[in-house]
């Protein structure tokens, strides 16, 4: 028995798009706040991996509220209808990783394998590397294709392909 077809799809969305729409709520009011983050997936833990700088809106919304919501998209094409658009929405819960701990190293090479242009960055003392343990997910594979994952198949989307070793 293979895998579903569309968690094949959803994972290769996953390591095909880079950035994702971030959702946080507002430190103020509790309002969403939406911007846009590169991701790394960590293939061990299967959490995603974020680099934020300690001057954007969405690391302090982090720090006051960790629950979060990620909308990765296929690119709209020209002349295609936008409605049947692969994307995913992951819902989670995130946690910054401090830089004195040894977990620092590990988020920080999950994310240089996927940003190696980033390595600058890293050594900056505002940024930080945040963990998002995602919880749920709705995946929308095209039009009329649409699913919400349980755990099992969510983590087995986030991991590495199932004969990436054979």
């Amino acid at each position: 028995m293979g895998e579903h077809s569309l968690t094949r799809a959803l994972r290769g969305l996953l390591n095909h798009q880079r950035t994702a729409a971030l959702g946080t709520l507002d430190e103020a009011d509790a309002s969403v706040f939406v911007s846009r983050v590169p991701f790394a997936i960590d293939p061990h833990t299967r959490e995603l991996v974020l680099h934020v700088s300690g001057l954007a809106a969405h690391t302090r919304n982090l720090r006051r509220h960790s629950q979060v919501s990620l909308l990765v998209a296929e690119p709209e094409q020209p002349g295609e209808p936008v409605h049947a658009l692969p994307r995913v929405t992951l819902q989670g819960q995130a946690r910054f990783v401090d830089p004195d701990e040894a977990d620092a190293a590990a988020c920080c090479a999950v994310y240089l394998a996927r940003f190696p242009e980033a390595q600058p960055m890293t050594e900056l003392g505002d940024f930080r590397f945040v963990r998002v343990r995602v919880q749920q997910a709705r995946q929308i594979a095209g039009f009329g294709a649409a699913r919400s994952l349980d755990t099992a198949e969510l983590l087995q989307a986030l991991g590495p392909t199932p004969d990436a070793g054979s």
